[in-house]
């Protein structure tokens, strides 16, 4: 699985797209009059794993293409875990891509989890490994709402008390 999460979340736009279904349809919610007459909304499911996105923010089809898969990118790094070698060294620590560039984000997001899960969700033990102080790791995830969230259901699905916001 490694491989192929890895293979998909660094594919092109192009190549990635090709792994889906696309299904279009129109919108229900704000946007006034013209919300309900063009098939806007975009819903992308990734055939090979399954996961499925679905954007309907922008009244452009093309511009909700790019948000699904900007989603669905980072939707595959939330949820596909792989695993890996404790002994191994991980990548500079302090290399942390913008959110907003999607296509070097999400891999680092994915390897982050995967420490994370390999470390059963204890920040302590996966700062150590990344030889950073654990409220340095926490300043990490914090910047990232979704990562913040997730972080926090899968420590609680482990038995762990949540995570306490950055001041």
């Amino acid at each position: 699985m490694n491989s192929l999460r890895n293979s998909w979340l660094e594919a092109d736009d192009e190549h990635l797209l090709r792994d889906c279904v696309q299904d279009f349809h129109k919108a229900s919610g704000k946007g006034g009059q013209k919300v309900n007459k063009t098939s806007s909304a975009v819903r992308l499911t990734h055939t090979p794993s399954g996961i499925s996105v679905t954007e309907a923010e922008n009244r452009s089809q093309t511009a909700n293409r790019l948000g699904a898969l900007r989603k669905l990118r980072l939707r595959i790094a939330m949820t596909l875990r792989c695993e890996i070698d404790g002994g191994a060294p991980v990548a500079d620590p302090f290399y942390i891509p913008s959110v907003s560039n999607v296509h070097a984000y999400a891999p680092w997001l994915a390897v982050l989890l995967d420490h994370l899960a390999f470390d059963s969700w204890d920040v302590r033990k996966t700062a150590e490994r990344y030889g950073i102080s654990p409220s340095k790791l926490v300043k990490i995830i914090f910047r990232d709402a979704e990562l913040w969230q997730e972080l926090n259901r899968k420590r609680a699905a482990a038995g762990l008390a949540p995570l306490r916001g950055v001041k």
